[in-house]
């Protein structure tokens, strides 16, 4: 019996959260012909050039065959807590109408990462399937969630590197973001018993009988 397609939803903060929390599972579900969209909250201006990253999260978006990115317009490193980003996202999940939301997980030494989470959780109080990712600055990740991206780790690798203007911005001396996003994967999957494998914590999620 075939899958019944679904529209897909992530959200991030700045470019390139999407693709570090989430990439690959991102690139399994479209390579399966369901439809990915994108949400960036701030051009990530804080971290360069805003007109760079947004050509940068373009391009990555394109690898990963997305449907449809929608930007923010709000500032980076500023985002305000409730005050009209409720609002914002809850527009884009009716327009998009999602079976499944990826956003921040809520414990996270970033503020916009933690606001983003907060109001994704009101604004998608209707939505079936709310699941939060993982990215560097987030603290206190136990997942109840897996998924198996050992066919797309390569692809992952190769959408987060299309964010070439952040690869070394880790605050981590000589280490890329390629290479934290790789050993995350790897530790994920062997929590899970897989090569190579994204964790989620789940907000809510339903199991089809």
């Amino acid at each position: 019996m075939p899958v019944p397609k679904m529209n897909v939803l992530a959200i991030g903060s700045h470019p390139d959260d999407i693709e570090f929390g989430c990439g690959g599972t991102l690139h399994k579900l479209s390579s399966r012909g369901h439809k990915v969209y994108l949400l960036i909250l701030t051009s990530g201006n804080a971290g360069g050039d805003f007109a760079v990253r947004r050509k940068e999260q373009l391009r990555a978006a394109e690898s990963m065959r997305t449907a449809e990115v929608f930007w923010g317009n709000f500032t980076d490193t500023k985002l305000p807590f409730y005050e009209n980003v409720i609002q914002e996202i809850e527009a884009i999940v009716v327009k998009v109408s999602p079976t499944f939301v990826f956003v921040h997980h809520g414990k996270d030494t970033h503020q916009d990462h933690r606001h983003v989470s907060e109001c994704t959780v009101v604004a998608t109080r209707n939505v079936p399937n709310v699941l939060f990712y993982e990215g560097p600055t987030t603290i206190n990740f136990a997942p109840n969630v897996y998924v198996d991206i050992g066919d797309h780790i390569k692809e992952k690798l190769h959408t987060l590197s299309c964010h070439k203007s952040q690869i070394m911005k880790t605050n981590v001396k000589h280490q890329s973001i390629l290479a934290i996003a790789k050993a995350t994967a790897t530790f994920r999957g062997t929590q899970s018993r897989v090569r190579d494998a994204e964790g989620f914590v789940s907000l809510r999620m339903f199991i089809a009988p």
